[in-house]
């Protein structure tokens, strides 16, 4: 316990010295040297940011009379919700007309108002929550409808403004003190660190979605993956690491299947070969992936099998024909092209027919293939960028001409590539407290996103409806969360 409040202590001493550094900062950002200050302090605010976020830690218990000769702490008072805002009244109760003990008549007696601030795309607006009181007048029993439940317990945050809030920061890469200026300009005073807070809680309450969702990626037949950099700032130090997004993809439509599509992401410090193995235990299955010396391990004993991506060979190449000096290099384009020709003819077919086709069709295109560049490889100077691209596909060739004979994966590692370029587009803001919570936060939320994206659904509404609903969900049921098993938006809304 001691230990625990004094690492609680030391997280609110940083926050504070942060808080003071960035301050310090700011005021000196118009004086001299002020774009290096200006980034510097901008380098600072998300690494606040994630501090921030990181739920508390409960303090120790204590003993009763350590408690009562201890000044009593004053909690700080809530600020009133901005008067110009909009206000929505939802009476709950009102029904009511027989007491729930006796029968009797009820008489109202007064009411209950919870304020809570909402927000529908574009505009925010409060809800007033009104719980009319009612005594019977018989027994005298009184009568009162509960108070509405809300995502984070005791908050002020409806659904809706939490989904937008995260969706902005992990889709739309807006660091939560530029969404409290945003918000500023419509009179809405929202603190960095309580838009933190709502992060933070709100992550808890849809991590078991997550490893819900991760189960339905890992029971894949295919996978795709990939991985990129994202920088790390450790806070006080005054330098970057790198870490790496991972990513792995499970969408079987190529091949005719009906099971939606979904998109894992996942964090680690490093770019080592464990993280992969740890991330893909119990997967059975065909993994695509470019040639990254880490994914070898998996595919020891044969249960995962390796499938290498033509997009990658392709590349090689074609930045020598694109020179229009190595006409070599631009006929291994043009025999690779003869490969994506088919697969455009046979997408969505089912994977018997697929094989079938590229059985027929690709087999021979490859055979050929095989002999150019083995005689082009003696023609060359060993030491040639044609021959470094040829040396590429030979070394891969049994895992480029897997999916001849395989219906289900496919030519190359394309749709993974198209999932990570997202959060490569937001890698600016990717810098997270040195603990890498923040990393694992981003990973797990962004997963959601991009599979509600992936299967049609608007990001934000779909966090809307699970956040308004998983606190007080049964864990065993949170399978029921997963975008496919959502309404789509327009049936939402019809509803």
């Amino acid at each position: 316990m001691l230990a625990q409040a004094e690492a609680l202590a030391d997280q609110r001493t940083l926050i504070e010295r942060l808080r003071l550094q960035l301050a310090r900062l700011r005021r000196l950002q118009f004086g001299r040297s002020s774009e290096r200050l200006s980034a510097e302090a901008d380098q600072l605010e998300p690494a606040l940011e994630e501090l921030e976020t990181e739920a508390p830690t409960p303090p120790p218990a204590e003993d009763p009379a350590d408690a009562a000769a201890r000044p009593e702490r004053r909690k700080p008072a809530q600020r009133p919700l901005p008067e110009h805002l909009p206000r929505e009244v939802v009476e709950h109760g009102k029904e009511a007309h027989a007491c729930a003990v006796c029968g009797g008549t009820l008489r109202r007696l007064g009411e209950d108002v919870t304020e809570v601030l909402d927000y529908v795309p574009g505009r925010f607006r409060v809800l007033r929550h009104v719980r009319p009181k009612f005594s019977c007048r018989g027994c005298e029993a009184i009568t009162q409808a509960p108070a509405p439940s809300l995502p984070i317990r005791r908050g002020r945050a409806t659904a809706g403004l939490l989904a937008h809030v995260l969706v902005a920061k992990y889709a739309d890469h807006l660091p939560l003190y530029r969404q409290s200026e945003i918000y500023a300009r419509d009179g809405v005073d929202l603190q960095r660190s309580t838009l933190a807070d709502w992060v933070g809680q709100s992550a808890a309450l849809l991590r078991p979605l997550l490893d819900v969702l991760a189960q339905h990626v890992l029971a894949g037949a295919v996978l795709h993956a990939d991985d990129t950099p994202v920088p790390v700032l450790a806070p006080g130090l005054g330098r970057t690491s790198t870490g790496r997004l991972w990513v792995y993809l499970r969408d079987e439509r190529p091949h005719g299947s009906t099971i939606p599509p979904a998109v894992l992401y996942r964090y680690s410090p490093d770019r080592r070969a464990e993280h992969p193995k740890a991330h893909l235990a119990g997967f059975r299955g065909v993994l695509q992936a470019d040639g990254y010396s880490g994914f070898d391990g998996l595919y020891d004993g044969g249960q995962v099998q390796e499938a290498a991506c033509w997009a990658h060979v392709r590349r090689y190449f074609f930045e020598l024909h694109a020179t229009g000096q190595v006409p070599l290099a631009t006929e291994a384009v043009r025999r690779i092209g003869l490969l994506y020709t088919i697969e455009q003819d046979i997408r969505g077919q089912p994977p018997d027919e697929r094989a079938k086709q590229r059985q027929a069709r690709a087999g021979p295109i490859l055979e050929g293939l095989r002999t150019w560049l083995d005689a082009t490889l003696a023609r060359v100077s060993g030491h040639s960028d044609l021959a470094v691209a040829i040396r590429y596909a030979l070394s891969r060739w049994d895992a480029l001409t897997r999916y001849v004979a395989d219906g289900r994966p496919g030519a190359d590692n394309n749709p993974v590539e198209r999932a990570i370029r997202p959060l490569a587009l937001g890698r600016k803001n990717w810098l997270f407290a040195g603990s890498n919570t923040g990393g694992h936060r981003a990973a797990a939320i962004a997963s959601l996103i991009a599979t509600a994206k992936l299967n049609g659904l608007d990001s934000e509404a779909y966090l809307r409806r699970v956040l308004e609903r998983i606190a007080d969900h049964l864990v065993s049921r949170v399978v029921e969360f997963l975008s496919r098993n959502l309404p789509s938006d327009a049936a939402a809304a019809a509803s």
